[in-house]
């Protein structure tokens, strides 16, 4: 019952987190919003979850089932208009979201909200124009 309770919190973390940074996108007017974000990152958590639970002998082919599974995601959030490129931020933010998921999966308690910190940061900076 004590591993459940833990392994809903960190659920809960990955969702927190990755809904922070799906606010920022949406804020932005992007694509993939909260939604997106917190749902990528809860998924990418249970993943890892699972994964290390039921095969602990190959956790790092969850994680790669993840990794690649998202960026195929991102790679539907990225459009060619005209002679622009669309999407590349967004698309970088559903793989980090992805990522912070595996990582409070794991049980990284820091790690996991400090890459988010740091995203927010990296997001808030100038766009140039």
């Amino acid at each position: 019952m004590l591993l459940e309770i833990e392994m809903v919190l960190r659920l809960l973390l990955a969702v927190v987190l990755g809904g922070v940074i799906g606010y920022q996108r949406e804020k932005a007017g992007k694509p993939a919003g909260l939604r997106t974000h917190a749902l990528i990152a809860m998924g990418a958590a249970l993943f890892t979850i699972a994964g290390t639970l039921a095969f602990s002998n190959d956790s790092g082919r969850v994680a790669a089932g993840v990794v690649a599974g998202v960026g195929f995601l991102g790679g539907g959030a990225i459009l060619h208009r005209h002679r622009n490129v669309e999407g590349l931020t967004t698309a970088a933010t559903m793989w980090v979201a992805a990522a912070i998921g595996l990582a409070a999966g794991a049980g990284l308690y820091i790690v996991a909200p400090v890459t988010a910190i740091v995203t927010l940061i990296v997001l808030f900076l100038p766009h140039p124009e």
